[in-house]
């Protein structure tokens, strides 16, 4: 028995991680991996029954892990993001969910013929949306604008209103009262969940926040405080008020990420590689409970089902949420057709399921499969369109232009202030605080975090980014935040400083790190210097012989940047010989120290 308890857990880790690894190898949504995996798995060869292997700790595993998975999406919420869009996503979490509730309840009893009280529990499920799909889609597109942080914070929102819509539905089936009487009370008793949730994580949030503060915690402990904390508030609040523990993690975390009495950049990190596990596990665990013959008895109704999520309900509730809203009229169409569904309606789907059907409800187990398949068919549907839209929208730049540079020190905030009088979008990303307070008083956008973490790629205006130049002092993070962002801009658009260790093999550098910057010789150690002793950057025009105008007779410099008339940005780099034009802008370092 022991044997055949590892043996299944390793199992489930392994195709989950494999999943996961395929999907990004071959730029595909991991869901559907994940999702098939757990299928062959379970339906097709047998190999896995998740019931058999982990008994009645199933559903209480899987519901802790789904608040570790909000958790972590808390700790990247910032509050100074919300600003701008408080008010669509204010609409889109009432309007929007009211209307999704009341388009969806009919067209589960007509469509899928079931009774109307699993029509309202399947609705309150539908609810929700999938911020563990919507956020990698978006990175992938990549769109201007609010979008990206609307889309974001209603997924994230989301999650606990629908559970918590779903377990009032729940209870009205099993004490009989009937939908008539029941629904009209689902909108309060939502409310106070969601008010539950609040209070349970905002207190946590700040007692460990006190713990951390006062140091009676070790810095080695502050990951497990945190989770311990968060595990005890989820277990509280369901206590008292069932699925309220949701909001509880997303309000915990949410609170963590905005205060600003200790740093919990160690505590994010740990959780974004936690809940990729987690999600993993999940998806695996739960498709491997289906048998894939419940699809055939859903049929074609639940494909006409998942189009009328698609072409119908989605777009009324977004139409009726950004009535008199800032958004155009292409945003609110991406807007529209972007809600898939995730790990959140699977997970309570899966849970009130099976609980239905023991208490012998006519219906309830088709309520699995039919949620399986919107997730998906809004899935397939949604990474196959959603970037081709956007483009035709106008919605993403073609080339994107601006810069993102890591490290916010003396070169970084040089350089970034350089750009930027050069026309050019320029983003800072540093831990360090004081470099970041120095750049922002100087005018320039910063943002206090690691460049590994998640939560900087919301605050990021990724869709204007085109190119990465790391600049800080330590050549492994330079190497890394390159290799990652290389993912994003392109492997020829990310750029570090040379580390001058003659140790490295050139065919190691170049297949470990970006391009190295300006010339083969300049280190950090370098500029720094050059900088230190007031060196200047300035702009120069190219003239009719293609040479450089330099005011004051001066002997040009080290060569940074250059724009052509069409505000393309070359940065020049080691190995790199550029093509001057006439009436191209160049950024020329001038000082001792940049011919050195």
């Amino acid at each position: 028995m022991n044997e055949h308890i590892l043996t299944g857990i390793g199992l489930i880790i392994i195709l989950g991680v494999s999943a996961q690894w395929i999907a990004w190898r071959f730029k595909l949504p991991s869901i559907l991996l994940l999702l098939l995996f757990g299928f062959l798995a379970g339906s097709v060869f047998k190999v896995l029954d998740p019931e058999k292997l982990l008994g009645e700790i199933l559903f209480p595993a899987v519901s802790l892990s789904v608040g570790v998975i909000l958790f972590e999406g808390g700790l990247s919420l910032k509050l100074e993001n919300l600003k701008k869009i408080r008010g669509v996503v204010r609409n889109l979490l009432t309007i929007g969910a009211l209307v999704t509730l009341l388009l969806v309840i009919p067209a589960s009893h007509y469509i899928l013929n079931l009774n109307w009280s699993l029509s309202i529990l399947l609705a309150s499920i539908l609810v929700v949306t999938g911020p563990t799909v919507v956020v990698p889609m978006l990175r992938f597109i990549r769109p201007r604008g609010n979008i990206a942080s609307i889309l974001k914070w209603e997924g994230m929102l989301i999650d606990p209103i629908g559970a918590t819509l779903a377990v009032l539905a729940f209870n009205a089936i099993i004490s009989r009262f009937g939908y008539v009487n029941f629904l009209p009370s689902m909108l309060g008793g939502t409310l106070l969940g969601m008010l539950v949730g609040t209070a349970f994580g905002s207190l946590a949030a700040l007692i460990v926040i006190l713990l951390y503060e006062r140091n009676w915690v070790p810095q080695y402990l502050h990951t497990p405080v945190a989770l311990i904390m968060m595990l005890a508030m989820f277990i509280g609040s369901n206590s008292l008020f069932p699925e309220s523990g949701l909001m509880g993690a997303i309000a915990m975390g949410v609170v963590m990420a905005n205060q600003k009495r200790v740093g919990v950049e160690h505590i994010i990190e740990f959780k974004e590689q936690l809940g990729v596990l987690l999600l993993s596990v999940l998806f695996i665990v739960l498709s491997a409970r289906v048998e894939i013959s419940q699809f055939a008895k859903v049929g074609w109704p639940g494909i006409l089902f998942v189009l009328a999520l698609v072409l119908v309900v989605r777009p009324v509730s977004v139409w009726l949420s950004t009535r008199h809203s800032d958004l155009n009229r292409k945003e609110v169409l991406f807007l529209s057709w972007m809600a898939p569904r995730g790990i959140v309606a699977m997970s309570v789907a899966s849970l009130f399921a099976l609980e239905l059907e023991n208490e012998g409800i006519a219906g309830a187990e088709m309520i699995t499969p039919i949620t399986i398949m919107v997730v998906v068919g809004t899935v397939l549907i949604y990474s196959t369109t959603a970037g081709p839209l956007a483009r035709f929208l106008n919605l993403v730049e073609k080339h994107p232009q601006g810069v993102l540079i890591v490290g916010a020190n003396r070169i970084g905030r040089s350089l970034a202030q350089a750009l930027k009088d050069f026309g050019i979008f320029v983003t800072l990303v540093d831990t360090n605080q004081l470099n970041v307070r120095w750049a922002v008083n100087s005018g320039l956008m910063a943002i206090e975090e690691s460049i590994f973490s998640d939560s900087v790629m919301d605050q990021i205006s990724l869709g204007e980014i085109g190119y990465l130049l790391a600049l800080t002092p330590d050549d492994q993070i330079n190497a890394m935040a390159c290799l990652r962002f290389a993912e994003i801009v392109g492997k020829e658009n990310v750029f570090q400083l040379n580390p001058h260790k003659n140790n490295i093999s050139v065919e190691f550098r170049k297949r470990m790190h970006g391009k190295y910057l300006f010339d083969c010789e300049k280190t950090y150690e370098k500029l720094d210097l050059a900088f230190s002793e007031g060196a200047n950057i300035e702009i120069v025009p190219v003239g009719d012989d293609h040479k450089f105008v330099i005011s004051n007779g001066q002997t040009p410099g080290l060569v940074l940047f250059v724009k052509n008339t069409k505000n393309k940005l070359t940065i020049a780099a080691c190995g790199n010989v550029i093509q001057y034009q006439k009436s191209d802008k160049v950024l020329i370092l001038n000082s001792s120290q940049s011919n050195k």
